[in-house]
């Protein structure tokens, strides 16, 4: 089973984990929770979602120009998906 950067955006931590192993360590992270390419939290088990991308965009209404550099990191990340998260298992 290929194995993912979980990458958290609101604190940072990084976990290379499989799709399923992430989501029981309760990552919300494609696969399992939302879809490849599509703006969805991206968060590790300890972070809530009021930091995220998508609650930037979607409950406060920012636009593009709006957001911070972390938000545009975070968006550009997005749209790589899910090539750009791929591990190799040396890793």
């Amino acid at each position: 089973m290929k194995k993912l950067r979980h990458i958290c955006e609101v604190c940072g931590k990084e976990e290379i984990l499989t799709s399923e192993g992430g989501y029981e360590k309760s990552w919300d992270y494609p696969p399992k929770m939302g879809a490849f390419k599509i703006i969805s939290p991206r968060t590790c088990g300890n972070c809530g979602i009021k930091d995220t991308l998508w609650w930037a965009i979607v409950c406060e209404g920012k636009k593009k120009e709006e957001l911070t550099k972390q938000q545009i990191d975070t968006l550009n990340r997005i749209t790589q998906e899910p090539e750009i998260l791929y591990v190799d298992d040396e890793e």
